[in-house]
């Protein structure tokens, strides 16, 4: 294929694209108990610093701010006779599935007793071992999920820009029915863990096999739907890029509109990473809620998250890319403050804690399904004008300015939560952070500035589209 032809991609059939769409469904489980439940699970539970937890899933972060621009890179580079993405598909599948029990499962090879202390930054605190632990199995998993950026640049390769809101579609759908799996037990059998290891004086307790066995299997799902793809999906076409890396990467940085794109999921994820480490604490230690709440709750969440799935798709097919994200961003400034609920004494939080969860899930459906999209419409933007196809450099760049503004959330989601206890209901034990009930706000003052920029500078729909 000559340098100046374009690709031709081909309609694809239906089981092609579910095929295509399968791993979001273990990648969605393993990164969604990651971010919602391990902060809650190495605090709560096992008793670290928040501070600490924090300042760990900001290191995964940076991590993976490198990485997944490194594999997009590479993977652009060279030509195999599997194709540019499914080599990397192969190596680093396997580690995202080992490294999430590691990560989970720290009893299997540590003693949570160990009450070993040291300084940090001038403050003392315990638990050395366990720190060091939740830091390098952080940065390992972060690392090996840079396996969904060859994986997602893909994506422009094998299907037609008419096609990739239908797959996007089924890759939410994947997405939110592993979320909607890791929701159930996260929220369920998790936080019944966390409960026994937080009035146990032994944290060394009996691992339940429903969590051994079910975060097993959550690992070993990951790493064989990515490599049933790897088999399975025809390789892409081959094309040249003559073009070296460098050069490469002088060219999306000088693609203004690339770069405004990017600072906005930047700016924006700096929110989202805050609500996504935050809620289940919030609906743990804020709310109270007990194992028939969380039960209840899970229902509501999977009935918010495939309607709203349904509903974001159809109003971009209706009102366009960028319309659309801007009722996203205005549906979570307005709906986040709810958090401040949690300093009313109420008998029953259930209500509350429904409502916060639907609402959770509604916006993060919308969010969630625009990343797929736009980056691999940006990288067909540029081979309309360069001749090149970057799939891999166009998905994989954003996770460096990305990453580096979740690490500060996660960072700044550690140290709010470090904040002084409250107790709205006098009850004993029922203390939480103060940061649990202001973090709402501050994510919602995130987002308003992320709407107005992207309102004057960003640019989503692209006239070629129309035709």
């Amino acid at each position: 294929m000559s340098e100046s032809e374009e690709i031709i991609r081909e309609e694809t059939s239906n089981s092609t694209k579910i095929l295509f769409s399968s791993p979001r469904l273990g990648s969605s489980i393993v990164l969604g108990i990651e971010g919602w439940a391990m902060f809650t699970l190495y605090t709560s539970g096992y008793g670290l610093h928040p501070f600490l937890a924090g300042f760990a899933i900001a290191m995964g972060y940076l991590t993976i701010a490198l990485s997944q621009f490194l594999l997009g890179w590479i993977s652009d580079a060279k030509y195999t006779k599997w194709g540019r993405r499914k080599p990397y598909i192969i190596i680093f599948a396997p580690l995202l599935g080992i490294s999430l029990i590691f990560l989970i499962l720290p009893g299997f090879v540590l003693d949570l007793n160990d009450p070993t202390s040291f300084n940090f930054m001038g403050i003392l605190f315990q638990k050395e071992t366990l720190f060091l632990w939740m830091l390098l199995w952080e940065i390992i998993f972060r690392a090996s999920y840079a396996v969904t950026t060859p994986y997602q640049a893909w994506m422009a390769e094998e299907f037609p820009i008419e096609e990739r809101p239908k797959v996007s579609q089924f890759q939410n759908t994947f997405n939110y029915i592993g979320n909607g799996i890791m929701a159930l037990f996260s929220m369920i059998v998790l936080t019944t863990y966390i409960n026994a290891l937080d009035g146990a004086p032994d944290l060394n307790i009996p691992i339940p096999s429903s969590i051994s066995i079910s975060i097993i299997t959550f690992g070993i799902l990951t790493i064989v739907l990515f490599n049933i793809v790897a088999f399975k999906m025809p390789t892409e076409p081959k094309y040249e890029i003559k073009t070296n890396l460098v050069e490469n990467l002088k060219i999306i940085v000088k693609n203004k509109n690339f770069m405004l794109i990017t600072l906005m999921v930047g700016i924006s994820g700096l929110g989202w990473s805050m609500v996504t480490t935050s809620m289940l604490k919030y609906l743990q230690d804020a709310l109270h809620m007990g194992t028939m709440d969380f039960i209840i709750s899970s229902v509501f969440l999977l009935l918010s998250i495939f309607i709203f799935l349904y509903l974001w798709r159809r109003l971009i097919q209706k009102k366009g890319k960028k319309q659309s994200l801007l009722y996203v961003f205005i549906a979570a400034v307005i709906f986040m403050p709810i958090s401040l609920l949690g300093l009313i004494p109420m008998q029953s939080s259930l209500v509350l804690g429904i409502i916060f969860i639907m609402g959770i899930g509604a916006i993060l459906g919308g969010w969630f399904l625009f990343p797929y999209i736009v980056y691999a419409d940006v990288a067909e933007d540029d081979e309309k004008s360069t001749g090149e196809l970057k799939a891999g450099i166009y998905a994989g760049f954003p996770s460096i300015i990305l990453n580096i503004f979740q690490a500060a959330g996660a960072f700044f989601i550690g140290s709010i939560l470090s904040l002084p206890d409250v107790n709205p209901t006098g009850g004993v034990g029922l203390e939480f952070s103060m940061g649990l009930v202001l973090f709402g706000p501050i994510v919602s003052v995130i987002l308003l500035i992320s709407y107005f920029y992207t309102k004057k500078y960003v640019k989503l729909d692209f006239d070629w589209e129309k035709r």
